[in-house]
């Protein structure tokens, strides 16, 4: 299934798909990263489906601020979402606003001729690991075999959305992780 935006939509806006798998705490998949990472610092505004990002390269230093909206979508596997760049100020100023912040470090795997993100998360979420895949179309998606770490595929699971996981407690993540223990 391909998803169409008009003219004036792709020039902010894309059709993200995107799969998400839980990591097993057991799995050795440091071994198979690439050496290049990036931190990611995320504020996701309040009342909103709002997120500020600053993304910091692990070889060059170079940091990227903007803002970006995921729209509803009928599936967890496609979703519209939109970017802005923003200049310093302009990160400022947003960031004044209420929200929920999420810090992790995104690593890379290439695995059968796709790429992998594994995304180690930090503070109240310290020893959460999900690996996410995109594609160009939900077909491509759908076919992509997940390396041997990935434990369960949580796509469908809002628990895991980082607009979720910004507000989630330490107490709430033993909970839920403890569940998948016990399948």
């Amino acid at each position: 299934m391909t998803v169409t935006l008009d003219l004036e939509e792709t020039k902010y806006s894309r059709i993200e798909y995107e799969r998400r798998f839980l990591v097993s705490p057991q799995a050795n998949w440091k071994r198979d990263v690439e050496s290049y990472w990036k931190i990611f610092e995320d504020k996701y505004l309040r009342d909103t489906r709002l997120r500020l990002r600053v993304l910091t390269d692990s070889d060059t230093g170079r940091r990227v601020l903007k803002l970006n909206k995921k729209f509803d979508s009928p599936s967890p596997w496609f979703r519209k979402v939109s970017r802005i760049l923003l200049s310093p100020t302009e990160y400022d100023l947003l960031d004044g606003l209420e929200g929920d912040r999420l810090r992790k470090t995104r690593y890379y795997h290439n695995y059968l001729g796709r790429v992998f993100s594994i995304d180690v998360f930090e503070g109240e979420l310290d020893g959460l690991v999900l690996c996410e895949t995109e594609a160009d179309e939900l077909e491509e998606l759908m076919s992509a075999e997940p390396p041997v770490y990935a434990k369960r595929e949580v796509t469908d699971d809002p628990f895991f959305d980082g607009g979720n996981l910004c507000r989630t407690t330490r107490a709430e993540l033993i909970r839920k992780l403890s569940t998948f223990e016990r399948l």
